[in-house]
C-alpha cells in the first residue's frame, strides 16, 4: 500500500487544516496521501484499504455532520472490521463526546482506532496540534 486516504468534512476549514497536515506527514514518510473531501469520494473506495483516516468536526449537540459525513461513516461501518482507522476533527464546545462516540462506533464495527482515540483540536488547530497531525500521518504511513 503506497496511497493512504484522508477523507474529511469541514465547515470552517479547521478540520481541513488537520487533514492537510496529516497528508503532509504521510508524504514526509514516503507514502502518497490522497486528502479528499467526503463529497468527492465514495465510501466503497475505502473498502479495499487497510489503513485510512476520517475527519469531521463536532456539530450540533456533539454529533458528526449529518448530511454528508454521517451517511459516509454508516457505510464505512459496514466494512470497517480489520481496518486501522485514524479519526480526527475540531470542536468549539463540549468535551469531545462526538469523538468518543465515533471511536466507540468504529471499534464496535471491528476497526482498530489508531492510538485508541481520535485526534482533536479546540477551534483552529495551533502549531502543536498541526505537528500532532503530521506525526499521525507518519504513523499511518508506517502501518
Amino acid at each position: 500500500m503506497s496511497k493512504i486516504v484522508v477523507a474529511f468534512w469541514t465547515m470552517t476549514g479547521n478540520t481541513g487544516m488537520m487533514a492537510g497536515a496529516i497528508g503532509e506527514g504521510i508524504t514526509a514518510a514516503g507514502k502518497e496521501a490522497q486528502v479528499v473531501a467526503v463529497s468527492d469520494i465514495n465510501p466503497q473506495d475505502l473498502a479495499a484499504e487497510t489503513v485510512f483516516a476520517l475527519g469531521c468536526p463536532a456539530m450540533g449537540a456533539e454529533v458528526l455532520e449529518e448530511t454528508e459525513m454521517e451517511p459516509f461513516v454508516e457505510e464505512v461501518e459496514k466494512f470497517a472490521a480489520g481496518k486501522q482507522i485514524a479519526l480526527f476533527g475540531s470542536y468549539g464546545w463540549g468535551d469531545g463526546e462526538w469523538m468518543r462516540d465515533w471511536e466507540s462506533r468504529m471499534k464496535a464495527a471491528g476497526a482498530t482506532v489508531v492510538n485508541g482515540e481520535g485526534l482533536m483540536a479546540h477551534e483552529t488547530p495551533d502549531a502543536d496540534v498541526l505537528e500532532a497531525c503530521k506525526a499521525l500521518g507518519k504513523q499511518l504511513a508506517s502501518l
